[in-house]
Parts: structure tokens; C-alpha cells; sequence
């Protein structure tokens, strides 16, 4: 039985607070999709974000966003006033103002902390208790980023940044009300998605979850386990993350990640990404890993580089990694991100891996019907995209296709059998429903044919991005009708 969902990310859902939580419209998105006949929510990583406000930049691979927590619940419960939330809500613009945000919503939260009693809360010891493993490390982590000033942790007092015991330890004693409040959040957090996962469950709607390959350096899993990454002995980045120069970046990508230890992994049989993994499962049903080539070959830049030019590429880990995966948690439900310039190699090991990879409609034209992305060209065994985050809308790229490249423009009308730019994005979602692909997923702006102004992401470009917010009232009857209409023809 193929199946299709809808990507949209949490953050932009509409809701009174200034960005999308686990509010009501949560619910309201859920039921929107069962009547369009969806039976997936993609969404982008839930962590929290920091600088440049990218969900694959995140202070812990682990936590969550605590913009997301549904603060109506804090009123409810007695924590906060109704007038509280009124005077800490993030200014509506029409997108996220993430510095308006961060100045006003852990405030409200703060607020709330201290008249919850947290430690009676039920539920909260066990929570703390389940995930101390990761937990401990990022609560202490983010109170001792807070008191300076949010600073890196490259740039703390040696001890701390080498984690010396004896310190650590008196850190964990004297900033126990700061790491309360983190845990608190994290708390309500699992907890709000949690039962936001099982209404969805529970209505045909499985959630796929989205994880970056690499975690942030400035965060919580490198302070905290620094063997398991590629640095020296004053614990910085021997070599970062990226990708090597192209047609569309010709100094490459320099994401700045720092590298893995695949030989400590090894060691260790995983363990790390086994948790890591597990834990995803936990919150998601399904799991798309964002650049999944990682795993066979990554590319190392040096650490002091300002461009990606001068890379290297190493070996991954390869298939081994996921056997030992399978071996410790079964067969999951794992799409493998396999976009860009793929090697043989990098194909064997998503073949070999039996992991369905993406295909993307936007890239499908402009070199001939022997495309891969075009639809007759396509296996089963794959989840095919009108575009991703990453993309432009399909009608914002449409329309800039007739400036600035006509002769794909002439192509995509000549495939899609449509002239109309108004009705281009559907034309391209109707291929992807008629594909042979087994999953078939699209994002939210293409089914409410927004413009360039729906982009969520431009990558290598910072700032402008992560801010796009979907309009009340958005998501009628009238569209999950049509939708559904177009499901019942194609899929079957």
C-alpha cells in the first residue's frame, strides 16, 4: 500500500505565541491531515537552536525546543496568568522573530518554574531518572552557557572546558536551581509531544522525525563526550564538516561540525549512536537522516580553513554502522538522505542497507529523460519530494525558472503537460502521486501554492531563514477534500 504525508515543520504553525507549539493548532494540523487522507507528518529537528536559528544546529541532539511547550498548559495548571502570557508573547509579524522570541519566552518560562514545584510534578522524578544520560550533561551545560552570556564553551575556564571532576561536581551543586529549570523544560517538552505523537497515532498519522548527521560543536553532546569526536587535546575540532566546492558554491559548504571518531565508535560497538538512534524512536515512527553519503565518505576540512576548498574526503563507517543498529533495536523505519553527487559506493550502502532514498521533483529537469528524478526513471523503494526544506516552493521556483532558465521552464510545462504557473505546483504533486515511489511526501506550501516568500531554508545563505509560518485558517475542509481527492485517484 503506498502512502503519502505533508512536511511542515512545528515551527510553523500558526498559534498566538509567535511561533508554532504543541498548542491546539497542533491538534487542529492532525485532524487536517486524517480528512486529507495523510498518513505522515514530516517534520524538522526538534532541538533547540541557536545561533542562526537552524534546527540542525541544535545545543543537544537529545532535547527539545522549548518554544514549542505549550505555555496555555502553565495557565491552566495555576503556574502563570493568562496576563502573563499576553506580556511575554513574541510580537506577530507574519514570520518568527527569534530575537524577539528569546527575549521574552524563557522569561515567561522562568515565571513559570519557579511556581511549579517542579519535583512534585507527577511524572517528573521518573523522566529525570530515564534520562539522565543525556540530561544531566545539557542542563548543566546550558546553565553554565547562561551565566556566560551564552559564550561557547571552547571559551569557558579550562577546567570546565576540559571537565575537570571536582569541578564539575561543584558546578552541578551551585547552579542546582538553574539546572532545575532546564530539566523543567525538557519535562514539559517530552511530555506536550508525547501525547501531540499519540493524537496523531491514534487518528492513522505516523510523524517522521529529521536528524543531521553531525551535532553542533557548540553543544551539549561534544562538551560532554569529547572522545567520540575528532579534536586535539585542548578539545578543538582537528577538522569540521562540510562539503567541497560546485556549480552553486564554488568555495563549498563549510558547516563547521566537528568530524567523528569512527574508530572509537567502532570501539565501543556504537553505543552512542545505538542511544542516539533509539531515542529518535522514542519520539518519531519514522526517521529520515539528513546526509546520509556521510556514512560511506566525509569530507574533512581543516579546522582553521575559512572556505571548504582544501578538504579531504575519509572513510565512514559504512554499513557496519547500521548492522550494529539493527542488531541492538531491529528493523526501523529509516529514510536514508541521499541528495547531491553520489558515488557507486554511496549507492551499494543504501542499496545494502534496504533504506527507501529521496527523490526530488525540482531536480528532475533540464538534462534529458535519462534525469534519475524524473518519475519514469524512479523505484518503488524510494520517498519522492516536491521539494524539501532546502528548496525553494515549487511555484516560487517555477516563476523563476521563466526569467532566469526557460528552457527547463519549457521542459517542466512540456513533462507536467501544464502551462498554467498557477497550477504548476500541483501539476508536479500529481506526478509525485502518480510515481511508482512507495511514500510520496509534500510540503505544505506547495498544497497552498505559495510563492518564493514560502521558502523555509536557502542553504549556505544566514540569516532570513527557519521563519516562514503558515497563515490561520490556512488548512480548510475545502483543501483536505481536494487533497483527498487526489490521494483516492493516484495511490493506490
Amino acid at each position: 500500500m503506498r502512502r503519502c504525508g505533508i512536511l511542515m515543520p512545528i515551527f510553523s504553525l500558526p498559534s498566538k505565541y509567535g511561533i508554532g507549539t504543541f498548542s491546539k493548532e497542533a491538534y487542529d494540523f492532525v485532524d487536517f491531515l486524517k480528512a486529507a487522507g495523510q498518513s505522515l507528518w514530516q517534520i524538522l529537528p526538534l532541538g533547540p537552536t541557536g545561533y542562526g536559528d537552524s534546527p540542525y544546529q541544535s545545543f543537544s541532539t537529545f532535547a527539545g525546543n522549548p518554544y514549542f511547550i505549550d505555555v496555555d498548559e502553565f495557565v491552566e495548571a495555576g503556574f502563570i496568568k493568562e496576563a502573563d502570557c499576553k506580556k511575554y508573547a513574541s510580537r506577530e509579524t507574519g514570520n518568527i522573530d527569534y530575537a524577539d522570541l528569546y527575549g521574552k519566552r524563557f522569561k515567561l518560562l522562568k515565571k513559570a518554574y519557579e511556581k511549579s514545584n517542579i519535583e512534585t510534578v507527577k511524572g517528573y522524578k521518573t523522566f529525570c531518572r530515564e534520562n539522565a544520560f543525556w540530561l544531566d550533561d545539557y542542563a548543566l551545560f546550558m546553565a553554565l552557557k547562561d551565566e556566560r552570556n551564552g559564550s561557547p564553551w571552547t571559551e569557558w575556564e579550562k577546567d570546565l572546558k576540559l571537565r575537570k571532576a571536582s569541578v564539575i561536581n561543584a558546578e552541578k551543586k551551585r547552579l542546582a536551581k538553574e539546572i532545575g529549570f532546564y530539566k523543567f523544560q525538557q519535562f514539559y517538552f517530552n511530555k506536550q509531544w508525547k501525547a501531540l505523537k499519540k493524537y496523531a497515532n491514534d487518528n492513522g498519522v505516523e510523524i517522521v522525525g529529521d536528524i543531521p548527521i553531525y551535532v553542533a560543536f557548540d553543544s551539549a553532546d561534544v562538551w560532554a563526550n569529547p572522545g567520540l569526536f575528532d579534536l586535539n587535546e585542548e578539545n578543538i575540532p582537528n577538522a569540521v564538516a562540510g562539503c567541497p566546492p560546485d556549480p552553486f558554491a564554488p568555495t563549498g559548504q563549510l558547516w563547521g561540525n566537528p568530524l567523528y571518531r569512527w574508530d572509537v565508535h567502532k570501539e565501543t560497538g556504537y553505543e552512542w549512536w545505538i542511544k542516539r538512534i533509539s531515542f529518535c524512536f522514542d519520539l518519531y515512527d519514522v526517521v529520515r537522516i539528513d546526509h546520509f553519503r556521510g556514512f560511506d565518505a566525509y569530507y574533512a576540512i581543516p579546522f582553521t580553513d575559512t572556505t571548504a576548498e582544501h578538504g579531504k574526503w575519509r572513510k565512514g563507517p559504512g554499513y557496519d554502522l547500521f548492522k550494529a543498529i539493527t542488531e541492538a533495536l531491529g528493523e526501523k523505519q529509516i529514510i536514508a538522505e541521499d541528495l547531491g553527487f553520489l558515488t557507486e559506493s554511496v549507492r551499494r550502502l543504501v542499496k545494502r542497507t534496504g533504506y527507501p532514498g529521496m527523490k526530488i521533483m525540482q531536480f528532475a529537469f533540464g538534462s534529458g529523460a535519462g534525469n534519475e528524478y524524473l518519475p519514469h526513471n524512479l523505484s518503488s523503494n524510494s520517498v519522492i519530494y516536491t521539494g524539501t526544506h532546502d528548496n525553494e516552493t515549487v511555484r516560487g521556483w517555477y516563476e523563476r525558472m521563466l526569467t532566469d532558465d526557460k528552457k527547463c521552464a519549457e521542459y517542466v510545462r512540456f513533462y507536467a503537460r501544464e502551462n498554467d504557473s498557477e497550477k504548476m505546483a500541483w501539476a508536479l504533486i500529481e506526478l509525485c502521486y502518480k510515481s511508482v515511489c512507495d511514500t510520496a511526501i509534500i510540503p505544505m506550501q506547495d498544497f497552498l501554492n505559495i510563492g518564493a516568500e514560502g521558502r523555509i531554508n536557502t542553504p549556505a545563505v544566514l540569516g532570513g531563514n527557519w521563519q516562514w509560518r503558515m497563515k490561520k485558517n490556512a488548512c480548510t475542509k475545502k483543501l483536505a477534500k481536494e487533497i483527498d481527492k487526489l490521494r483516492k485517484l493516484c495511490l493506490r
